[in-house]
């Protein structure tokens, strides 16, 4: 069982490269008794964005906060709070932050993704 604050959960600044001002927080996962999965907090701030990339795992996301714009196999999509949207395995994909305000998501992967 595990019972938390996101404000108590570390923020880790994304370097990947092609990130610029993404910030990760592993809400919970193996280590928190959730085992094979990662529910993950990434907050983009003004002009931020993940990089663009792909990976075999999928992913299921769920916007928390602001407005953004989702790449996704070639299309772009906007999604804002309340959004929700499934990345399949393989997908090439990028999440970017259009405004001066935060954008902040839900990202939930197989425990192999947070790695």
């Amino acid at each position: 069982m595990f019972v938390g604050k996101i404000d108590d959960i570390e923020k880790i600044q994304v370097s990947a490269p092609g990130a610029a001002n993404a910030i990760k927080q592993s809400l919970i996962g193996p280590a928190q008794g959730w085992e094979g999965w990662v529910m993950r907090l990434f907050t983009l701030e003004s002009k931020g964005h993940t990089p663009r990339h792909s990976h075999p795992w999928p992913h299921i996301n769920y916007i928390v906060g602001g407005q953004g714009t989702l790449f996704l196999e070639g299309k772009e999509y906007t999604v804002e709070t309340g959004g929700i949207a499934y990345v399949p395995g393989g997908g090439e994909h990028q999440f970017t932050n259009l405004t001066d305000k935060e954008f902040s998501f839900i990202c939930i992967v197989p425990e192999e993704g947070d790695k």
